[in-house]
């Protein structure tokens, strides 16, 4: 993807005034253009302030005045003088203006010179602003590594490559967006993934046609799949762990890191990948095989549950007398299924006031507020309190994985077959089901030869074993 097309021109006056008019250092002051003459010779540089150090830039300029012979303007001079007069560890030659224009803005320095001809030096001096790599808020472990992705690309990739010292793992760079320009990198095991997938996800991600990745990976996910909004199941999982990283890349798997994003998205993917969490292979296999059933088990009864129980609602004059404790004492003045779709409101109207709370005040007034609520619907009858235990069962459940998207794709899936059962009984209950399993299977996903239902469709039984049970890979 090239923008700025054309080539220098050997001329220094005429290429400064062709980067003066694309980076406009005039009108941005982060944009510096340090013009120099140094033994008779002109040169420029361009680079923006805040990605790079002044140290650095003032250490290259001492060592410059030190330097006698700056080329003769031939089409090797550029080459030469970086080989033999450049203190920096990264130097490209280049000739593209686009090329140049894209390593300034990346944070590069372009490096003009009347003895470099028509070529350019871009000298990588850049100190990106970074966080630390602390442990993800929403990915943490009871045991293992404390560390997690960040903004930085370069970070990133530096994390993975420490766990993985073999020079077969690749890092494949690759530039989306018009306007964003943004660095991805696709990580694989040359031995281990499927590279015909591989070319597949490159081709896919070189023909986008976006304006930026602004969102980093949601937006990178919205422009690599068509738009179904009727279909709420993610289409891609991440992880913000380089260490789970690091594990599916050595599994065949391939991770996605996008600039600007603390998260790596993972390719391929199905439904029953969402339910493994990094703490499952920081356990004994026996242990961790426990929290994973008991993990698949507590999330799938969160989409059936209140449908579930309402259903039995509707017919509390057939059940049996070990049953009888479902029925309410105390059923409310409203319905019980306007009951259920308020409490569902709330609970995401106490989920957005956390969000906005500040950290001091954000767990006493989330707890206390969804207590005080929750007393005061009950003394004037809006609510059951059995309405409130199995909602908040449904709700503390979700948490039982890390996904926030599928978390949303089964409360609206629970949501439907409620109201579906309302409406047409035990009928809604069973189409609300099957339509549940038809958003599933038509998810679209980019899975190479697998579906979303992989490894149930197609059915692979000692892979579908290993997602539901510790076991070592043969």
């Amino acid at each position: 993807m090239e923008i700025y097309k054309g080539t220098l021109s050997g001329n220094l006056k005429n290429d400064i005034n062709t980067l003066d008019t694309i980076l406009r250092p005039e009108s941005s002051f982060d944009m510096i253009k340090r013009e120099m003459e140094i033994a008779g010779t002109r040169m420029v540089m361009y680079y923006i302030d805040g990605f790079i150090k002044g140290e650095s830039i003032q250490k290259m300029m001492m060592h410059l005045l030190s330097v006698t012979d700056f080329g003769d303007g031939g089409e090797e001079a550029a080459q030469k003088f970086s080989e033999q007069s450049i203190p920096a560890v990264e130097v490209d030659v280049s000739d593209s203006i686009d090329q140049l224009v894209l390593s300034v803005m990346s944070g590069c320095t372009a490096f003009l010179c009347e003895g470099f001809g028509k070529n350019a030096l871009i000298l990588d001096l850049r100190t990106y602003p970074a966080r630390t790599t602390e442990e993800p808020e929403n990915d943490k472990v009871m045991r293992g590594s404390r560390d997690g992705f960040v903004e930085t690309l370069i970070f990133n990739t530096a994390m993975i490559r420490r766990r993985i010292r073999d020079p077969r793992l690749t890092v494949r760079y690759l530039n989306v967006g018009t306007s964003s320009r943004t660095d991805i990198a696709l990580c694989y095991m040359e031995n281990a993934a499927d590279m015909d997938y591989v070319e597949q996800l490159v081709t896919k991600l070189s023909s986008l046609d976006t304006d930026s990745l602004v969102m980093g990976h949601q937006s990178l996910a919205e422009s690599m799949f068509s738009h179904k909004w009727y279909n709420p199941f993610p289409r891609i999982r991440s992880t913000e762990r380089p260490d789970a990283a690091s594990a599916i890349i050595l599994e065949g798997g391939i991770i996605l890191l996008c600039d600007n994003s603390p998260e790596g998205m993972i390719f391929p993917t199905s439904i029953f990948h969402f339910l493994q969490e990094t703490d499952d292979f920081y356990f004994p296999p026996l242990t961790g095989s426990y929290l994973r059933v008991l993990r698949h088990f507590i999330f799938w009864m969160t989409m059936l549950l209140t449908p579930l129980w309402y259903l039995l609602l509707m017919h509390e004059s057939i059940l049996p007398q070990w049953l009888s404790f479902i029925i309410p004492d105390d059923p409310g003045t409203l319905p019980i299924i306007i009951q259920l779709f308020l409490t569902e409101f709330a609970l995401d109207g106490l989920k957005l006031a956390s969000l906005n709370t500040p950290n001091v005040l954000s767990n006493s007034l989330s707890v206390v507020g969804g207590l005080l609520l929750g007393d005061f619907a009950v003394t004037v009858g809006w609510l059951s309190p059995d309405v409130i235990f199995y909602m908040a069962f449904v709700a503390i459940a979700n948490f039982t994985q890390s996904s926030y998207e599928l978390g949303f794709a089964f409360k609206y899936l629970r949501m439907m077959i409620l109201l579906l059962t309302a409406i047409f009984d035990i009928w809604g209950f069973i189409i609300g089901i099957i339509l549940s399993l038809v958003l599933v299977a038509t998810n679209t996903t980019f899975n190479g030869k697998f579906s979303y239902l992989y490894p149930l469709i197609p059915f692979d039984g000692k892979a579908l074993a290993r997602l539901f049970f510790r076991l070592k890979k043969q």
